[in-house]
């Protein structure tokens, strides 16, 4: 436990003292509050043109509306800027500085190294999506949205970003470059989100094959205000397998170099 609370100590230190680590923020903070402000105002704007038909007012929902077209937005922004932007240096930049051979010249295994890695990564992102808990917090302030897609749209994307952390670290491991891990990590996250896309062109087996692998289809309960148990495990089986790749390859890297 302490081998792995070094390695985490270790990233989180980087995380908090790297200018890049604090431009992301700042950028993931920024774009989030401007898709806000726009669903809200274009939702504001249609609210006044409604009030000269009643019939169209009563069909105005706060929660589909501006909840759920937001957090679809801020699954774009996390899985091809955000998670890339986190996982790409975190192995790649290792190997090629030559800081990961120094770095298993100490007393922990490849396990410490990539399950102490992934939680810093994690807990980065953790307060990234808190940081735009403000939103939403404006949001009921001022008015009274379902707060169950509130709620739940957060958990899903907390699990969303478990499980293409995990990925990413995959590709960091992997790739000979931070820059291309980064746009491997950012082109599979994308197949992810297109592959939903496909669903109303292909045979009904196959649509419920793409529906299991489709990211954005597992996130759609999370933004309706459903915790869906399939969805989870969905997240946790992507997490678990990437990360045990992801330890595969650092330890035969470990052993050739």
């Amino acid at each position: 436990m302490n081998r792995f609370a070094a390695i985490y100590q270790r990233e989180l230190r980087w995380y908090f003292h790297s200018p890049v680590a604090y431009a992301v923020i700042a950028a993931f903070v920024w774009v989030s509050g401007y898709f806000f402000y726009n669903l809200l105002a274009y939702f504001n704007m249609t609210a006044i043109q409604a009030m000269q038909n009643p019939i169209h007012e009563m069909s105005l929902n706060l929660t589909h509306s501006v909840v759920q077209p937001y957090f679809s937005d801020l699954t774009l922004i996390l899985l091809l800027l955000v998670v890339p932007a986190l996982t790409m240096r975190q192995l790649a930049e290792e190997r090629r500085s030559g800081s990961a051979e120094l770095l298993f010249t100490f007393p922990v295994s490849h396990w410490h190294v990539v399950l102490g890695k992934y939680a810093a990564a994690v807990t980065m992102y953790s307060v990234m999506l808190i940081l735009t808990i403000i939103f939403p917090a404006i949001l009921v302030h001022y008015a009274t949205p379902d707060p169950g897609p509130l709620s739940t749209g957060y958990v899903g994307l907390l699990m969303m970003g478990v499980a293409f952390i995990a990925m990413g670290m995959f590709f960091s491991a992997t790739a000979t470059s931070q820059m291309v891990a980064g746009m491997l990590s950012a082109s599979f996250g994308l197949v992810f989100l297109l592959v939903a896309w496909l669903e109303p062109f292909v045979s009904a087996p196959t649509a419920a094959v793409i529906g299991q692998l489709s990211i954005l289809g597992h996130f759609d309960s999370f933004a309706r205000g459903v915790i869906d148990t399939n969805d989870i495990i969905y997240y946790v089986n992507v997490a678990v397998f990437f990360i045990f790749l992801c330890a595969r390859v650092v330890d035969s890297q470990r052993w050739r170099g």
